[in-house]
């Protein structure tokens, strides 16, 4: 019996049938188009009971190019959405075998898909993924479409992980905010309650920054932001790309990960646009600050934007915080996203709350998500 599948065992004889905490598994496929990321959570939708073992599995280049080619709902979306719900199921096998688990053991999969189209305005948000299909290719309960309802209410259908940031917070120092740099970055304002959350997107985080690195140097990113570190900031192109309305508009607000694009940087160098691009996403950050109840005394950094050292130092300059990953309190930075999942699931099946005023603007608390029982 392997030391996970022990630890799994004692936690469940531990905590027995105490508001019915469950074993969920997350899936996140995020605006990166990095690949899926997965975790065990032991919750009650409440309470963190436990967060567990977690993978992430990169995706290849042809796949992802796949990927990319139907961001915006066109294209093979039939046949790209079966390939992706066939590699999460890959991904959900694969971390129950690396537990020590059986499927039979795990209660729900709590699955986003991934988004191919956003737009609130127009009451349109779309994340392809079977998950009829998934439930039967891994005999486990299947939580997916996260996001319609909440839209469908009048909400922004995003971000959805802040209830999972309240919770994760509980104990420490607020006001706080939690950031995510994802491809599209966005913020949760935390003051000790879900009467208090505030949450929106912030503006791109680092989906053009990957776009212009593919497109100049065929890489997937700026490791590290070090071609941005070597480049200069262009004021005018900078000033272009923030003169968009939408940085003035009061939240809730939800960005689509193509909202914005490279064509303003396209007459820099290579080091130039993703100084540029990184000076972007980092200032767009700051202005959320005028956003926000008061301003956070400390700033937790998620998502794959909190390696990219050149951004971080850009946003302690400017905030005059503390800005850190999340890994400086304990938390699973590369985990994170896929564990929210696992816990809105559970939510999901108990009819509670995963959106909020404060979080996507609906006039009530909304739960969400639609249910595939395993065959």
């Amino acid at each position: 019996m392997t030391y996970y599948r022990v630890q799994w065992l004692r936690m469940q004889s531990a905590v027995g049938n105490m508001n019915k905490p469950l074993l969920a598994l997350g899936l996140m496929s995020g605006t990166s188009l990095d690949g899926i990321d997965a975790a065990l959570v032991r919750t009650d939708g409440g309470t963190i009971v436990e967060t567990g073992p977690h993978i992430s599995v990169p995706y290849e280049n042809g796949f992802r190019e796949h990927l990319r080619s139907v961001l915006g709902g066109v294209g093979q979306i039939e046949k790209v959405e079966r390939a992706l719900t066939q590699l999460h199921a890959d991904v959900v096998l694969m971390l129950i075998s690396q537990a020590g688990l059986k499927p039979d053991e795990v209660d729900l999969i709590g699955f986003h898909g991934h988004t191919v189209q956003h737009d609130p305005a127009q009451s349109r948000t779309w994340q392809i993924g079977d998950g009829a299909y998934l439930a039967k290719a891994t005999g486990i309960d299947v939580v997916c479409d996260f996001r319609s309802n909440d839209v469908a209410q009048g909400g922004q259908g995003a971000p959805l992980v802040p209830v999972y940031h309240l919770a994760l917070a509980a104990g420490l120092e607020t006001p706080l905010a939690v950031l995510n740099i994802g491809g599209v970055a966005n913020v949760t304002y935390l003051d000790g309650d879900e009467a208090s959350l505030v949450a929106f997107d912030t503006g791109p985080g680092g989906a053009l920054i990957d776009d212009w690195v593919n497109r100049k140097l065929g890489k997937a990113y700026d490791e590290g932001g070090e071609l941005a570190a070597t480049g200069s900031v262009s004021e005018a192109v900078l000033k272009q790309l923030l003169s968009s309305p939408y940085f003035d508009s009061p939240p809730p607000k939800s960005l689509d990960r193509d909202e914005f694009d490279t064509d303003p940087v396209q007459g820099l160098s290579a080091e130039d646009g993703a100084a540029t691009l990184t000076a972007f996403t980092a200032d767009s950050i700051v202005r959320a600050v005028d956003h926000l109840p008061a301003s956070p005394k400390r700033w937790l950094v998620t998502g794959g934007g909190r390696h990219n050292m050149f951004m971080m130092e850009q946003l302690r300059r400017a905030l005059d915080v503390a800005v850190d990953p999340v890994e400086s309190v304990g938390w699973q930075g590369d985990a994170l996203e896929a564990q929210a999942f696992a816990y809105l699931g559970v939510r999901s099946r108990k009819g509670l709350p995963l959106t909020l005023p404060g979080t996507t603007g609906v006039l009530t608390p909304q739960t969400g998500g639609v249910f595939f029982p395993k065959p």
